[in-house]
């Protein structure tokens, strides 16, 4: 519906116009090769999630950090594995959400977490991670956009050092992962999160003589690896120009086949088995996908309708520079959030906050910081974002539960970026 509305003003309210121009976007769409790719690897991470678990990968992963090594014995360290993993794998936003949702999903069953609990562990990792260690796709883009900045004459220096200067200012992802460890720490659920719904433990655990650690840890391994590899691949040997969608598509198929053999090797699994695990856990990725496709779908929409555009212009020479900074992490918060984009919003903001910034004499590094928190913060709340349903289908909860749960910890962080970006804009100027 949103989007037939938005093609609806976009032909000047003839409902006729709006049809064939929803048409057109949509046949636009599964055109486009990214699309596929990205929603193929949606349906290929339902069958990565469905073998780990019919193969006993999941039961073996619960034995050998609950029992033999003693690791995860309490609702505190249940959730800690997925957050050590969503710092270190920083490679690709969607991987790391998938790695620590897969990590995290038997431990929150067995000690009786929500699944949305974890999916804001996912989410609060992911994008704000690969955010601050921009040795990935985030960092190319930066990297690129602030080039710009240089070419057109505006600022001098290198794209580099502008890039780390502006990463010691984007404070929503630094306060993100502080209030994801606090509240994963505490045990504290705040909102909505009090009420999310808690998936029963399961009746036997780890009986079944073929689940074995390894099962679940070799996967894991080819795709972490797998993305690396074809980042480097696809970006002709510069990880930073890498193809994303592309890594993670091919990536994604390598693992499957090498599923197979492995789990044929191991004895895990018939060949049977292993297809029709697969082809189920595909089925379950259907709705995923399909809300994907919805969200790149009204983020064309509001591009055409330069929405981005449209909201800064609010902003003005009137703006006191002291405050300049906070007002493009509002406003960036508010195009990312609409869009459920970060880089649409970066691609956006940043030719417009470096001018603005110039031209009112603020902190050039700290407006880039707000245009990279504001990006994070509304692409991190936004329920068309594709990390945000990533998240949501990595950890086995509605996206519907995982945005209105995750909401109250995302806003306390953003309240808190806010006043430090006023208070550094102060002291800056």
């Amino acid at each position: 519906m949103a989007v037939l509305v938005g093609e609806f003003i976009i032909a000047d309210f003839h409902p006729l116009t709006a049809l064939i121009l929803m048409v057109e976007r949509f046949g636009g769409l599964l055109s486009e090769g990214w699309v596929l790719k990205t929603l193929a690897f949606a349906i290929m991470v339902g069958s990565v999630m469905a073998l780990i678990e019919r193969s006993g990968g999941v039961d073996g992963l619960v034995h050998e950090l609950s029992v033999k090594r003693s690791w995860v014995k309490s609702k505190r360290g249940a959730l800690m594995p997925s957050f050590i993993a969503g710092i270190v794998v920083f490679i690709e936003s969607s991987i790391t959400s998938l790695v620590a949702g897969a990590i995290g999903r038997p431990f929150c069953d067995r000690y009786g977490i929500s699944r949305a609990k974890l999916a804001f562990v996912c989410d609060s990792t992911s994008a704000p991670v690969c955010s601050l260690i921009p040795l990935n796709g985030w960092g190319a883009l930066l990297l690129g956009l602030i080039g710009g900045q240089i070419t057109a004459g505006l600022i001098g220096g290198e794209s580099a050092t502008w890039l780390l200067q502006s990463v010691a200012f984007n404070f929503y992802a630094f306060i993100a992962l502080i209030v994801t460890f606090i509240a994963v720490w505490f045990e504290i659920d705040i909102g909505p999160m009090r009420h999310a719904t808690i998936t029963p433990p399961p009746t036997i655990e780890c009986e079944d003589e073929r689940g074995h650690f390894s099962l679940f840890l070799w996967p894991m391994v080819w795709m972490i690896g797998g993305v690396i590899a074809f980042m480097i691949a696809t970006g002709d040997g510069d990880i930073f120009k890498g193809s994303g969608s592309t890594s993670i598509f091919y990536t994604l198929i390598i693992t499957l086949t090498l599923m197979w053999g492995y789990y044929r090797f191991k004895n895990a699994l018939t060949t049977r088995e292993f297809l029709s695990s697969s082809l189920q856990g595909a089925k379950s990725m259907a709705p995923i996908a399909a809300i994907l496709l919805f969200a790149f779908a009204i983020g064309g929409v509001s591009s055409d309708m330069e929405v981005g555009k449209y909201l800064a212009s609010f902003i003005g020479d009137y703006l006191p520079s002291a405050y300049l900074a906070g007002a493009i992490f509002v406003l960036g918060a508010i195009i990312a959030f609409a869009t459920g984009t970060s880089w649409g919003t970066f691609s956006i903001m940043l030719p417009i906050a470096v001018p603005l910034a110039v031209g009112l004499d603020a902190p050039i590094a700290l407006c880039m910081g707000a245009v990279i928190s504001g990006g994070v913060f509304g692409d991190h709340c936004s329920p068309i974002s594709d990390t945000t349903i990533i998240s949501a289908m990595a950890s086995g909860c509605s996206v519907q539960e995982h945005t209105k749960t995750q909401l109250p910890y995302a806003l306390i962080a953003a309240g808190i970026s806010l006043v430090l970006f006023i208070t550094f804009g102060i002291a800056l100027t």
